[in-house]
């Protein structure tokens, strides 16, 4: 996907051909074989008749192409672009790339005005229009997708605002919490993956098309109204770094191993979630499978696959960033490989975003076992301190030291906190009260973290409500 000039020489199906004079011989297989790129960037197609549409018809507002001539070049796009549509379109190896399969067919179609198609124009900043126009179509798909998301995830929060559950540190219990609130959690994290939908698209949204091959045109053209036709707020003021750059695919790419992150430590939590050992929640039949050989097992296959396609995205990243790291100004032909990073990345990150929204929707969770394991490790012990310097005004570290010698002796006893004496409790303390019993026991920890943010389940419906309005509306 290069092309050193502005106008097209497209005359047949050979590589020598489309070049016209400059080579007198055909490519070797090899070379055929590795310069290709019609196997991917066929993708582009949509775009790239999108994109040739704007050229055309602001080549004809411009005087720069005869009202016919206009007129043929859409109507045969049109048909290109329906040929393609319903798959009766024979994409050739031998024109290399998308933008030369289009214009070929184009004029078999229209005749000699195809080649003033490319007037004004290179297959440089052709290429860096399109590949925008897909980008800027993947992020307005993912941002709908993670929406859609966010939704299921809410609706559970809700579901479960009261239910009570371990939290976690270290993957050790810490502090009683509802499960509501985690969920409410993972819909922050995506909550962030799309504000950096939007700031990558607002950021990319300027239009390359005009730039030519590196230095701009002679032609009197119109960028404005090319990248108005396009959607783009604004061409690209640099012709260079229009054709030479592709910050705005590493950024999409970035975003993705970021939101990857987000979905593998969710879908890691399901799997540890999902064994016998933990059993909070059951994924259903329709994401799990089952042994060859243990007929007992059920394994949540799906947010396993999930957990592991997030080094597919990452090396989706790493690979683009070192084509890109030591390429000078301006195109160079390793900007090929933009392509496949892309649409593989994109294609993996859809399935992974549309199996956890269909995990999390259909799974069901293990109420009774969350609410017992809640209260397992001496959850509420920092609620005891927090009464302790509350009521007793205690500075906090006397408090912990007195709730560290309370937590050893039920440890010793073999019993929870709750479960003390009032009496067992003053010999390490006279001044506690049987007031303190208000605030052990997890559904009364939960009760009390009613902080901004906080678990409590008045807390959490209220911060579901909340999220609908900020993400949802």
């Amino acid at each position: 996907m290069s092309d050193d000039n502005n106008a097209s020489n497209t005359t047949g199906n050979a590589t020598s051909a489309m070049w016209g004079g400059r080579f007198k011989a055909g490519p070797s297989a090899v070379m055929e074989e590795i310069n290709a790129s019609i196997g991917f960037d066929k993708r582009l197609y949509a775009q790239d008749i999108r994109g040739s549409r704007a050229h055309a018809s602001m080549l004809v507002r411009q005087g720069i192409l005869t009202e016919d001539d206009g007129k043929a070049i859409l109507e045969g796009l049109d048909r290109v672009e329906t040929e393609i549509r319903s798959g009766r379109f024979e994409f050739s190896r031998a024109l290399e790339d998308i933008h030369m399969n289009v214009e070929s067919r184009l004029r078999d179609l229209i005749g000699d005005a195809a080649g003033r198609l490319h007037t004004a124009r290179s297959r440089n900043d052709q290429v860096a229009t399109d590949l925008k126009l897909w980008v800027r179509d993947a992020l307005d798909g993912l941002d709908g997708s993670l929406r859609d998301f966010q939704a299921v995830l809410i609706a559970r929060a809700e579901e479960h605002a009261a239910t009570v559950m371990p939290g976690f540190t270290h993957l050790q219990a810490a502090q009683p919490v509802t499960l509501g609130h985690h969920m409410l959690a993972y819909v922050e994290m995506i909550g962030r993956d799309r504000s950096r939908i939007r700031d990558c698209r607002r950021r990319m949204n300027e239009c390359p098309l005009g730039a030519a091959a590196l230095a701009g045109t002679s032609f009197p053209i119109d960028r404005d109204f090319t990248a108005t036709q396009l959607g783009f707020d604004r061409p690209t003021q640099n012709s260079l770094d229009s054709v030479s750059d592709r910050d705005f695919a590493l950024e999409y790419l970035g975003l993705l191993s970021i939101l990857s992150v987000h979905l593998s430590r969710m879908a890691e939590e399901m799997v540890i979630w999902a064994s016998q050992q933990f059993a909070f929640i059951r994924v259903s039949d329709d994401f799990s499978s089952g042994s060859s050989i243990m007929p007992q097992k059920r394994n949540p296959d799906a947010s396993e696959l999930v957990r592991g396609k997030a080094g597919r995205v990452f090396g989706s990243l790493m690979g683009l960033l070192t084509v890109m790291k030591g390429l000078p100004l301006t195109y160079g032909k390793d900007m090929q490989e933009d392509k496949e990073p892309v649409f593989d990345a994109s294609d993996t990150m859809e399935l992974c975003v549309a199996a956890m929204t269909g995990m999390f929707r259909s799974a069901t969770f293990g109420v009774a076992r969350m609410k017992a394991d809640a209260g397992k490790g001496f959850t509420t012990a920092t609620d005891l301190a927090d009464w302790l310097v509350r009521v007793l005004n205690l500075p906090f570290r006397d408090a912990h030291h007195v709730t560290g010698a309370l937590v050893k002796m039920a440890e010793d006893k073999g019993c929870g906190l709750e479960d003390l004496s009032l009496d067992e409790m003053r010999s390490v303390n006279a001044a506690i009260t049987d007031a303190v019993f208000a605030v052990l026991g997890v559904d009364n920890s939960v009760a009390s973290r009613t902080s901004l943010g906080g678990t409590a389940p008045d807390n959490v419906k209220a911060q579901c409500a909340h999220a609908r309005e900020r993400f949802l509306s």
